[in-house]
C-alpha cells in the first residue's frame, strides 16, 4: 500500500496549499488507493523515524513497498511513470510533458513564493516586492501566450499540467490570475476535475477533523 504524508492541520490560510496535495491529486488521477500518514506540525515533523523518510522534515514523503521518496514533483513524476493518464508513453510526447513539469516547479513557482515570503514577513511595499510583484506577472504572461490556443500545455492533460495548475493556485488570494483570461480558464478547467476536486476534499476533510480547540 502506498502512504503519504500530510499534516494533521495547518491553519486556514495555508490549507489547500500543503503540497501532499500535488500528490493526492496524481494518485487519484489514475485510480491508485494509499494511506494517510499524519503528522502534527512541530515534534512530529522533528522526529528521528520521520526525518528518515523526509530529511528536511517537510510533507509530502511517499513510501510504496520498499521505496521511500520526498518533494512533490519527484514523487509526481514517480507517479506519472504509472500511466499514460499523466504522462504519455510516446518519448518525445513524454519530454515534453516533463520539461512542463520542471518549468512549474523551476520557472514560474520560485517569483510566486518569494513575493509570498515576503508578504509573510510584513514586506508588501518598496523596490524588492515591486520587482517580486513584476516578476511574477512576467511569468504568468509568459505562460498564458504558450496555452493562448490550448486546453493544455502539451494538448492533453499530463503531470506538467497538474503541477502547474497547483502553482497557480498559490496566488489564489490575488487578482494575478484572474487578470491573464487564458490562465484562468486553465486554472479552473484542471480544478474542475474529479480528481482534483476528491483530492483537494480529502485534504480538508483532515484539517477539519483534527482542528485545535484553540482554533475554534
Amino acid at each position: 500500500m502506498i502512504r503519504v504524508s500530510a499534516y494533521k492541520w495547518v491553519p486556514p490560510f495555508v490549507q489547500g496549499l500543503v503540497r501532499d496535495l500535488r500528490v493526492r491529486w496524481a494518485l487519484e488521477e489514475i485510480g491508485l488507493p494509499y494511506e494517510e500518514k499524519l503528522l502534527a506540525l512541530g515534534p512530529d515533523q522533528a522526529s528521528a523515524a520521520y526525518r528518515a523518510l523526509q530529511p528536511f522534515g517537510q510533507v509530502p514523503a511517499y513510501e510504496e513497498d520498499d521505496l521511500t521518496l520526498f518533494e512533490s514533483g519527484a514523487i509526481v513524476l514517480h507517479i506519472g511513470e504509472k500511466s499514460e493518464k499523466l504522462l504519455p508513453r510516446e518519448p518525445k510526447a513524454k519530454a515534453r510533458a516533463t520539461t512542463w513539469m520542471f518549468a512549474a516547479l523551476n520557472t514560474v513557482e520560485p517569483p510566486i513564493m518569494f513575493r509570498m515570503q515576503l508578504a509573510f514577513g510584513g514586506i508588501t511595499s518598496g523596490p524588492v516586492y515591486e520587482k517580486a510583484t513584476e516578476w511574477t506577472r512576467q511569468r504568468l504572461r509568459e505562460l498564458a501566450a504558450q496555452l493562448k490556443d490550448r486546453e493544455y500545455l502539451t494538448g492533453a492533460f499530463t503531470a506538467g499540467d497538474l503541477l502547474m495548475a497547483n502553482v497557480l493556485n498559490e496566488l489564489r488570494n490575488t487578482d494575478f490570475v484572474a487578470g491573464e483570461p487564458v490562465l484562468d480558464a486553465y486554472k479552473k478547467r484542471c480544478e474542475t476535475r474529479p480528481a482534483y476536486q476528491k483530492a483537494m476534499r480529502d485534504q480538508l476533510a483532515v484539517f477539519a477533523a483534527h482542528k485545535p480547540p484553540e482554533a475554534a
